[in-house]
């Protein structure tokens, strides 16, 4: 081969690489191009939540309802949960009458629709979880209460929920069902307070739920009763129509129908819906 030969070869070897390179090089700048199209479709398709969700919620949900806004918080950075426990008919008049919230959780069917008949709803409110009725007396049930004949006696102060609360609705449809008359010394406002005259050692008994029993520790006994079974309570959970907050607030009711969520309120003793 001569020595022109040789040059122009070594010229052409030197070309097609160059041309590999750039091609390479092409190919690259496509992928980065395309990968970074994806990431921001996802990103897009998944925002960032952040602010305030505020949840209305029945007072026997406080104890599961703060772990799993706790539990909340942590996988969302930036997000807080702030919370208004209370009588579900209580919470639904507030609501109805336009104070601010994202989320209701009630104890009952009947006070979900004092909401959502006046349209403060969005979509049909979904049960998460069912709770029943149990009797809650004194440490080491000095009264030996064994069923819901016995609060009856005259020598018993027993405390009920306000028959307008979902807790106390259930209770005066298991009395009704075993065709007995109570006649307590008080109605509280919610099964929290109802609970608590008897932890205060201001009431032998009162009729509440299973799930405060079990928070309640070694500070009551608990007593079940075969009518429970027929009166026991859905709850139901439904995103609110004017929601400060939607994105964050439909992302904690989903947190609430996880498996996650359901083992936090199983936990608490509240039935599968």
């Amino acid at each position: 081969m001569t020595r022109s030969a040789r040059r122009t070869r070594r010229t052409l070897q030197v070309a097609g690489a160059g041309a590999a390179a750039l091609l390479a090089l092409s190919a690259c700048s496509s992928s980065d191009d395309s990968s970074s199209s994806k990431s921001d479709t996802s990103a897009s398709a998944s925002p960032k939540m952040s602010g305030t969700v505020t949840v209305f919620a029945a007072a026997s949900l406080k104890e599961s309802f703060t772990t799993l806004g706790k539990e909340f918080e942590t996988a969302h950075p930036g997000t807080k949960v702030t919370f208004n426990f209370a009588g579900s008919d209580t919470l639904a008049a507030s609501i109805t009458s336009g104070a601010p919230a994202d989320v209701f959780a009630a104890a009952s069917p009947k006070t979900m629709a004092i909401v959502t008949d006046k349209g403060d709803g969005v979509g049909t409110p979904a049960t998460f979880v069912r709770n029943q009725l149990e009797i809650a007396t004194l440490p080491g049930n000095p009264d030996k209460v064994t069923s819901l004949k016995d609060l009856t006696k005259s020598s018993l102060k027993v405390v009920l929920c306000d028959k307008t609360v979902p807790c106390g609705a259930a209770a005066q449809k298991a009395l009704t069902a075993s065709k007995l008359k109570l006649t307590p010394v008080s109605y509280e406002e919610d099964v929290k307070s109802a609970l608590n005259k008897v932890v205060l050692k201001e009431a032998d008994a009162a009729v509440v739920y299973k799930t405060d029993v079990h928070a309640a520790g070694d500070k009551v006994e608990g007593v079940e009763f075969p009518e429970s079974a027929d009166a026991i309570n859905d709850y139901p959970i439904v995103l609110l129509k004017n929601a400060p907050n939607a994105v964050a607030a439909k992302a904690f009711i989903a947190l609430v129908q996880s498996a996650e969520g359901q083992k936090v309120l199983s936990a608490a003793g509240f039935l599968k819906p």
